[in-house]
């Protein structure tokens, strides 16, 4: 009876795991692009010599769910 338990324990872990490893790989993460001057050595920014504008430097950074708090109302100040 024991081994019957754990292979049916088994059984529905791993069918748990697969429907959550599932669901999580639809959701794709949410992305911006961040753009910033490019700067050389000496701090000014470098000056592209085709369009005489600053080079930019750009990533792909992902965006984060911000999730608000509550504050404890009981906490006292000291």
């Amino acid at each position: 009876m024991k081994k019957f338990l754990i292979a049916l324990n088994i059984v529905i872990w791993s069918f748990v795991g697969y429907q959550a490893t599932a669901f999580a790989a639809d959701e794709a993460p949410a992305t911006k692009k961040v753009c910033v001057d490019a700067q050389g050595k000496d701090g000014k920014p470098v000056i592209d010599p085709k369009t005489k504008k600053p080079k930019q430097e750009c990533k792909e950074v992902k965006v984060h769910k911000k999730h608000d708090g509550t504050k404890p109302e009981d906490v006292k100040k000291k």
